[in-house]
């Protein structure tokens, strides 16, 4: 299969789209792959580390507000899809898939126009911008969750596969990573992330709640993010710094290798992080980002919450001693922790890339 593969912007995009290429290669079907982003995109960085075939285009979001920036994304969307024509031309790809972000609007419709197959993957209980414009144009829309299939007026397209990512960590075993960060590889962890650049109210409630962790019977995980690690270090204790209950890091790389070693975990509701969660089974306190467009981190923990698999905690609510009573009532009890996780499983799609690509071979072979 010849495939190319476009979505940039965020790590929400660009990660289902890298699962999905790195399954189809595991099982031998891509004869060469190309991917598509924008030079200024976190998707640049990221592809070109993994050693694709990457190509650029110049393209722009539009503003939700009325600004004269929006003629000028127009004129790139239009000059762009002729680029896309010409790089879908010279590739002759079989099939071209969109995760997202604006990047992937202009090669996925070019694609359309020159009647190539083609898909979206919305990962969000909340379509984005640009699905929402292409699903008119596409053969199928996948989606992660079913809430989304009311974004869509295009019923007969849609088609549930979860996230691709689901599958990537489903597969990875208890490691005893936890003896990296000072930690004891045999006792409960709870770990508490806000995301590659962190959660500032999450770390702040986190940080006036540290007192009362030391002398549980779990251990914590507390990961910063880069950019308020050195704040955050200087505004905690030393003698909770230096307690072997508690650890403290800016950032852990190859962040999924860690997931099986938790037991639950506090934190953002992203789209990705929901796929890894419920594909371990591992129960989840949601602080979801009241920042994100359409605020659709609420209803992606919503989604979760309402079959009993997490908690969810606005972040308008969330103080350090309700962060520790949600934690301290699912670490005190065994029985519910296990009741999260079954809920969790239940809800998790662990063959999420195989159920994309089946899709993907279909449109192919038809």
């Amino acid at each position: 299969m010849r495939i190319i593969v476009s979505g940039g912007g965020t790590g929400g995009h660009i990660y289902p789209a890298m699962a999905l290429i790195k399954r189809l290669k595991e099982r031998d079907m891509i004869e060469d792959v190309l991917y598509v982003g924008t030079e200024k995109g976190l998707e640049n960085k990221i592809v070109k580390k993994a050693g694709l075939n990457f190509k650029t285009i110049e393209i722009q979001g539009f503003k939700r507000s009325l600004s004269m920036k929006n003629l000028k994304t127009v004129q790139l969307f239009v000059s762009s899809i002729g680029k896309s024509k010409k790089i879908i031309k010279e590739f002759k790809p079989d099939i071209v898939v969109g995760t997202g972000g604006y990047v992937s609007s202009a090669i996925v419709y070019a694609a359309h126009a020159l009647h190539i197959p083609t898909v979206i993957h919305e990962q969000n209980t909340i379509a984005g911008v640009t699905n929402k414009f292409l699903a008119h144009f596409v053969d199928k829309i996948a989606i992660a969750f079913t809430e989304a299939t009311d974004q869509f007026s295009e019923k007969k397209k849609i088609v549930f596969t979860g996230n691709p990512r689901a599958q990537e960590v489903v597969n990875i075993q208890k490691n005893d990573r936890l003896k990296e960060f000072n930690l004891s590889a045999d006792k409960d962890t709870v770990m508490i992330f806000g995301g590659s650049r962190g959660a500032k109210p999450i770390n702040q409630a986190t940080i006036e709640t540290m007192k009362k962790f030391v002398d549980e019977d779990y251990q914590i995980l507390f990961v910063t993010g880069r950019v308020h690690y050195d704040n955050v270090v200087k505004l905690i204790d030393s003698k909770y710094l230096n307690s072997a209950n508690i650890s403290v890091l800016p950032y852990i790389d190859n962040m999924p290798e860690i997931l099986p070693d938790i037991k639950l975990i506090v934190g953002r509701s992203g789209a990705t992080s929901i796929a890894e969660i419920t594909a371990l089974g591992i129960p989840a306190i949601f602080v979801p980002s009241p920042y994100v467009t359409h605020d659709h981190q609420t209803k992606n923990a919503m989604s979760v919450s309402k079959v009993g698999a997490a908690k969810t905690i606005p972040e308008s609510e969330l103080t350090p001693e309700l962060l520790f009573n949600e934690i301290n009532e699912i670490m005190s009890d065994s029985q519910l922790q296990k009741d999260m996780s079954e809920k969790s499983k239940k809800i998790g799609v662990p063959d999420a890339a195989d159920r994309l690509i089946k899709v993907l071979t279909d449109l192919v072979n038809k």
